[in-house]
């Protein structure tokens, strides 16, 4: 195959494995072999509607065996696919399919309103929704092969990942990439051929996809698509499948273990629980273990693809709190402004490099220059780092908020909250909440002659943000802590405002 890149990968499964099982959805099932054939009649069909090498092919909806089939088609053209995240406003998702010049846009039936209401400025000419239509035109194209030359170093995913100038980056992550990755969960977790994953972490997330879905599907075993992650059903699904292998966020394990069914559950199938997105508290981690069950911890970004540091089972306990130690095929140093690595205890910048870090960010050749220094790619995240190289984060120096395992960058709210009337100054912070760790919460200083309502103010953002990003509280203040240069003091405002009720 001339192919090297992941549109190759359901054709060379299906030459392997043709008749094992892929995917599983609801009611449908599809074999290696099945999933070859639908990815190629896509990829036929997309290319005969003008798609081309390079081009972008969008996907908007939950978890759905045409995802992948869409990811894949898209690979075996040599175009670029663009996953959208489902939680995001109309507004957002028009602002990402302008910025990547998406040509074609796959979407759930669930989007069909946000699509019909997406502005006409868009590069998107080819719209495809999934059911009937879908169904109909890969039934109606060729499933003659297709080996487009594809190279590892050319870009398969622009994956969007909000920046702290308060407009989302797409990070371009190359075939190579992706491998590599893949290679990396696959060395670091052991897994195995019988693999059965459930995948109720959204794939439009870098974890879901590229931490659990691609490793298993490389490997030959089978991934359960759920469109939307649920504590009881979670129990079914495990029973159901026999589920040996799955990924979430704290928030999500943490449901689970509250759930009444917890004590009762068979989960004797579960062999590999991975967890990222913020740390796994200790008593949640006990609570696991009380089931004979342990995490796998690590710590990762988009821009990674997104596996760099990895916690094993073994060290579970006796490292908790950490991030664990690079993964395989990866270089992680924690560093002083200087790049000269920082002592044992002292902290400094989480710096990496590998095959499965980004080439750069779409578009934006100046903020490329400026993440990668002597070819490391600084995270802007600082931690320490142990007597044995364990790593610990200790801060978000971009002053990211995670909530429930979505990133949350402070500015893109800010820049809304300033176009208020009523708002003169403000500042986002995270503060700690018992059900998503942390969630944003809204600094502001009045205008002159001017009371904001904060049921108003909020009530603003809405339709404008995701859900997920407007903050959960607003506080007025006389006014924000300030350098004499002007430059906001972020940390006195998460001092003095962060645990403010």
């Amino acid at each position: 195959m001339r192919n090297e890149g992941l549109g190759s990968w359901p054709a060379r499964r299906a030459r392997k494995t043709p008749h094992r099982t892929a995917l599983i959805h609801g009611d449908t099932t599809f074999t290696y072999a099945e999933l070859h054939t639908r990815v190629t009649r896509l990829a036929h069909a997309l290319r005969a509607r003008g798609i081309r090498r390079g081009d972008r092919v969008a996907y908007l909806g939950p978890n759905h065996p045409s995802y992948l089939e869409t990811l894949f088609a898209a690979g075996s053209l040599g175009a670029v696919f663009v996953p959208l995240n489902t939680r995001l406003a109309g507004p957002e998702i028009g602002y990402q399919l302008s910025d990547s010049g998406a040509r074609a846009l796959v979407y759930g039936p669930s989007h069909a309103g946000l699509v019909a209401g997406l502005p006409g400025s868009t590069d998107v000419r080819t719209y495809v929704e999934v059911g009937a239509e879908y169904e109909q035109l890969l039934a109606e194209s060729a499933a003659e092969p297709i080996d487009e030359p594809v190279t590892a170093d050319d870009t398969c995913i622009i994956m969007y990942t909000s920046g702290t100038t308060g407009r989302p980056k797409g990070a371009m992550l190359t075939h190579g990439n992706l491998t590599w990755n893949a290679i990396n969960v696959l060395v670091d977790t052991d897994l195995i051929s019988d693999e059965r994953a459930l995948v109720s972490a959204p794939l439009f997330h870098t974890a879901g996809l590229n931490m659990l879905t691609l490793p298993v599907l490389l490997k030959g075993g089978t991934c359960v698509l759920v469109e939307a992650f649920e504590p009881n059903a979670t129990f079914d699904l495990i029973e159901q499948h026999r589920i040996t292998f799955m990924f979430g966020v704290p928030t999500m394990f943490e449901q689970v273990a509250r759930h009444p069914r917890w004590a009762e559950a068979d989960l004797s199938s579960l062999r590999i629980l991975t967890c990222g997105g913020s740390p796994v508290s200790t008593p949640l981690i006990a609570a696991y273990q009380e089931r004979g069950l342990t995490f796998l911890q690590g710590y990762g970004m988009t821009e990674a693809s997104p596996g760099t540091l990895f916690l094993d089972a073994e060290h579970a306990i006796s490292k908790a709190g950490s991030a664990g130690v690079p993964h395989f095929f990866s270089d992680v140093r924690v560093v002083r402004p200087d790049l000269a690595p920082v002592g044992v205890g002292e902290t400094g910048e989480v710096v990496l490099r590998g095959p499965h870090v980004m080439p750069g960010y779409w578009g934006l050749p100046e903020e490329t220059a400026a993440s990668f220094t002597d070819g490391w790619f600084r995270s802007g995240d600082a931690a320490r780092v142990d007597e044995d190289g364990y790593v610990f984060i200790v801060d978000r120096i971009k002053d990211m908020i995670i909530s429930g395992g979505e990133n949350i960058y402070p500015a893109e709210i800010e820049d809304l909250l300033l176009g208020h009337p009523d708002i003169a100054e403000c500042a986002v912070i995270g503060v700690p909440d018992d059900k998503w760790g942390e969630v944003p919460r809204a600094v502001v200083v009045p205008r002159e002659g001017a009371t904001p309502d904060p049921d108003e103010v909020l009530a603003s953002l809405a339709g404008r943000l995701a859900k997920y990003k407007i903050p959960k509280s607003v506080v007025i203040a006389d006014g924000l802590p300030r350098t004499a240069s002007g430059k906001l003091l972020k940390s006195r405002v998460r001092k003095r405002f962060g645990s403010h009720s």
